[in-house]
């Protein structure tokens, strides 16, 4: 392999255009702010001033040769760049302020350039340690390490507070003329909806529940909605099903054919024209499903995070989190269980797409007299409660009673809610579909013949 040597990036012209520029306007300082830091600059005395420039404007004083010199003078570090003289030569070598953004732009491309040099010396060092476990580890430990670049010039992105009220004050404008639409990704179900808001960017989703009460049906049935009805990218992690198994739950649920018939292929000529004409209507779906049994969170994000820059993703589901494998040796499972949320919610934030993920509920439940799920239930199992923007819990009377009334009744209790309220909603449950509906939108629903596998 050829040895590689160069100096490391730097446009040093740009870096004195952009200090020129602060001393002699202001007004400058607000425009590059939320665009450059100290140690975006390749001459540590560049830092140093630009360092003495922002104190003195976060504490409204003014900005000229003056101020600043006997700013840098208090911290000792006058003399370091240069003295009053340097500054001077500054101010002269930049007439005008006006292309100072153009400038701080050539001044965070070279440092990028600089830190992914660095990336790349740390992921070479990671690849000549054989300490990790896996050689995932070792792979993760890598992309981590290049992501921490990219994830550094979001935040900085992030933190112009006069950025964000302007576009807060546009998303208030935007939904007082569009009252009637969805605010985040929508489920499909009216009145879950109107509380929630929709799904929101950045927010993970737990739909817990014990086994039965239907949350795969339940994620599958948002799936299409969001997919079909919205037009929206959905990819779909399945640790329970095969692919094949979720494309017969879509089929039935489009068709009212039954999962047993279809499982069985008992169908007659017209459901097979059915079948063929909702096909037809499914395949176009920007849907995808990944049934990789015992995924890891590294598999999940590398995946996820290759569909989002192919062709982008507005939401993640995940059918279910304990199936999920840790990647890691020598953890309990309740650690494993809170790292995996944690990454879960990381990929959420990253991507800023809402993240579903289903969780199984422990027997706990069963002791109680209510068998309705609380949010205790789910303390037990790490810091998914924690990591959650929502909570969702799916229960359904007829699981443990069979004379109850509400025979296709199933409660969603939004027992957490970040954003907004709680409480519960009830939805109609069609176990031979497996699918949901909204209350309003279902008429009676003829009673379950064979239990299918929800």
């Amino acid at each position: 392999m050829a040895a590689f040597d160069a100096l490391a990036p730097a446009n040093v012209e740009a870096e004195q255009a952009v200090l020129g520029s602060l001393l002699i306007d202001t007004g400058a300082v607000v425009r590059v702010a939320a665009a450059l830091r100290a140690d975006d600059f390749s001459r540590p005395a560049h830092g140093r001033i630009y360092e003495a420039v922002c104190a003195l404007y976060e504490a409204r004083q003014g900005i000229d040769l003056m101020t600043v010199a006997n700013e840098l003078k208090r911290r000792g570090a006058l003399e370091e760049i240069g003295g009053p003289p340097y500054l001077t030569a500054l101010v002269e070598r930049t007439p005008v302020a006006t292309h100072v953004e153009h400038y701080a732009a050539l001044v965070e491309r070279a440092a990028v350039r600089r830190r992914l040099i660095d990336a790349a010396g740390q992921i070479a060092r990671i690849a000549y340690d054989d300490e990790s476990d896996t050689i995932e580890e070792t792979i993760d430990q890598a992309e981590s390490t290049l992501f921490q670049v990219l994830g550094e010039r979001r935040q900085r992105d992030l933190t112009s507070v006069g950025e964000l009220l302007d576009a807060y004050f546009e998303r208030i404008e935007e939904i007082q003329q569009n009252r009637e639409e969805m605010v985040g990704t929508g489920t499909g179900f009216r009145d879950l909806d109107r509380m929630l808001g929709g799904l929101q960017p950045s927010d993970l989703c737990i739909v817990a529940g014990r086994p039965g009460m239907g949350k795969t049906s339940w994620l599958t049935t948002v799936a299409a909605n969001v997919a079909m009805r919205a037009g929206k990218t959905v990819a779909l992690f399945s640790l329970e099903m095969s692919g094949e198994q979720m494309v017969q739950r879509l089929i039935s649920s489009e068709t009212g054919i039954s999962t047993h018939k279809l499982r069985m292929g008992d169908i007659s000529f017209d459901e097979t024209e059915l079948v063929m004409r909702a096909i037809g209507r499914l395949a176009p779906m920007p849907f995808y499903i990944d049934d990789t049994p015992g995924i890891t969170p590294f598999e999940l994000r590398t995946k996820v995070r290759r569909l989002h820059s192919e062709r982008g993703v507005d939401l993640v589901i995940l059918d279910y989190l304990q199936l999920m494998s840790g990647g890691k040796r020598n953890e309990n499972r309740v650690q494993e269980i809170s790292m995996i949320s944690r990454s879960l919610k990381g990929l959420a934030r990253e991507l800023r797409v809402p993240v579903i993920a289903a969780s199984q509920l422990s027997r706990q439940v069963e002791s109680r007299a209510d068998r309705r799920p609380q949010l205790s239930d789910l303390r037990e199992s790490g810091s998914i409660e924690q990591d959650a923007d929502m909570v969702l819990f799916l229960y359904r009377d007829a699981v443990y009673h069979e004379e109850t009334e509400k025979k296709n009744i199933a409660e969603v209790n939004i027992a957490k809610h970040r954003h907004g309220p709680t409480g519960t909603v009830e939805l109609i449950f069609i176990p031979q579909e497996t699918r949901f509906r909204d209350l309003a939108a279902a008429d009676a629903v003829a009673p379950l013949e064979t239990e299918p596998d929800w």
